[in-house]
């Protein structure tokens, strides 16, 4: 078994479908995927590079269905604000100043906050996706993006219609290599109902997926309703835009009438609680979408909005929310809050064979130290990672079973110059902002 691994911890969440824990728990991967799982002594470790991991927690890796990893470089410079403000200021601000050179400097380092977090897979929404692909290629990041479209044009001065050609022959190069496309349209209120028609055209064509902003806030519901009369889900809905292959994120003034809609489409939500909150936009009534059969994954949205790209937290959230919202202490219980930021978040990018761990499965995971004084005693692991334990806590990642962190070092990512870089590309953010302030 020349370059296998095999890792020993305490125990091992599997989020399968019985979400079976593992105590002590081994997992052995080889060529990349999942090659066992169960207990350390029954797993063949002859001429395997052995892992231990006392007193840690083995589980699949964070994937995160919602961020604009560049977007942080203007953390910060937007706080405390509605989102139709944050969205004044940043969407001027980006049009300014973005560039190929200040997403590069954004993505790095958002990737190496990712990987720090635990977090395996992103679904990313911003510009110049070309050049985010080539960071987390170089990272061994597992990154999902795709065109995204805000109103005429991009920050570059392409017009839609180029934009879309341009898109269009993309997404078929991506799927003639086997892989899956991605388009983004931002939301219903900067696009026309023409634009995305035109983009749920180019969708069915080329079998893309699709991944877009709706029902966020107050405001954008006001907004759609005087720019196309009715609410933004039944403005994509008309579009073609809402089906299987669809994303979207946040969802937080979702109405109980929508949620049957949701779940007849087969369309997943990317809750965003952090956000959400900071914004004061409310709160996505996940308890109901569950028990409606709506697929609801995680995510964090952009940095400048959420304050971080902490999956952990999200997964905190959702399940400390969903319990008060409802009065109910056993809506999303720990295993199942894991379960909205592995599994189902996997299943809402239709990739069945990430967020798991069992043979087969793609070998991105986690290793979380709970042997902390924060996270002892070590009694329920799954409680232990959702209630007790943070991104900090993370000792070990692994992406298509190659360790990019190891004893909290990233390995593929230059730490110091990252964060160097990032620095430079927040002073001209920073510069942007100043000017419309």
């Amino acid at each position: 078994m020349s370059g296998a691994t095999l890792i020993v911890a305490d125990a091992v969440l599997t989020v399968d479908d019985s979400r079976r824990v593992v105590q002590p728990g081994g997992v052995l991967v080889e060529d990349g995927a999942i090659a066992a799982v169960g207990d350390p002594d029954s797993l063949n470790s002859s001429g395997v590079e052995v892992i231990e991991a006392p007193g840690c927690v083995v589980m699949p890796g964070w994937i995160n269905t919602h961020a604009h990893l560049a977007m942080n470089v203007f953390r910060g410079l937007t706080d405390d604000v509605t989102l139709e403000e944050f969205l004044e200021r940043l969407m001027a601000a980006e049009f300014q100043a973005l560039s190929p050179q200040m997403v590069e400097s954004g993505v790095r380092a958002a990737l190496a906050e990712s990987i720090r977090g635990g977090v395996t897979s992103v679904l990313d929404m911003y510009f110049y996706p070309q050049v985010a692909r080539d960071v987390a290629a170089a990272a061994g990041f597992r990154l999902f993006n795709g065109t995204t479209f805000v109103g005429d044009r991009d920050p570059d001065g392409t017009p839609f219609d180029e934009l879309l050609a341009r898109a269009e022959e993309e997404c078929a190069q991506v799927a003639a290599a086997g892989g899956t496309p991605w388009l983004m349209p931002h939301s219903a209120y900067t696009l026309s109902t023409d634009q995305l028609v035109q983009i749920a055209d180019v969708a069915a064509r080329t079998g893309a997926r699709i991944h877009t902003h709706c029902a966020e806030s107050p405001g954008e519901m006001a907004l759609c309703e005087a720019q196309h009369g009715k609410r933004p889900l039944a403005v994509l809905d008309d579009a073609g835009l809402v089906g299987p292959g669809t994303v979207l994120a946040h969802m937080a003034q979702t109405s109980a009438a929508e949620i049957p809609l949701l779940a007849e489409r087969g369309t997943a939500v990317a809750h965003c609680p952090a956000s959400n909150l900071k914004l004061a936009c409310g709160i996505a009534p996940i308890a109901e979408m569950l028990a409606g059969g709506v697929l609801v994954g995680l995510g964090t949205d952009g940095a400048a909005s959420a304050g971080s790209l902490d999956l952990q937290q999200s997964a905190r959230l959702a399940a400390l929310l969903a319990k008060g919202v409802t009065r109910d202490p056993l809506q999303i219980p720990a295993m199942e809050a894991i379960a909205l930021g592995t599994r189902h978040s996997a299943q809402a990018l239709g990739r069945d064979d990430l967020g798991v761990l069992r043979p087969g499965a793609r070998a991105d995971l986690q290793i979380i130290d709970v042997g902390g004084w924060s996270t002892s005693p070590r009694h329920d692991p799954a409680a232990q990672i959702i209630y007790s334990a943070t991104a900090n806590d993370v000792r070990h990642v692994m992406i298509d079973g190659r360790f990019v962190l190891r004893d909290g070092v990233l390995l593929t990512i230059d730490a110091e110059q990252a964060r160097a870089d990032l620095e430079m590309a927040a002073a001209d953010a920073r510069e942007a902002v100043s000017r419309l302030v």
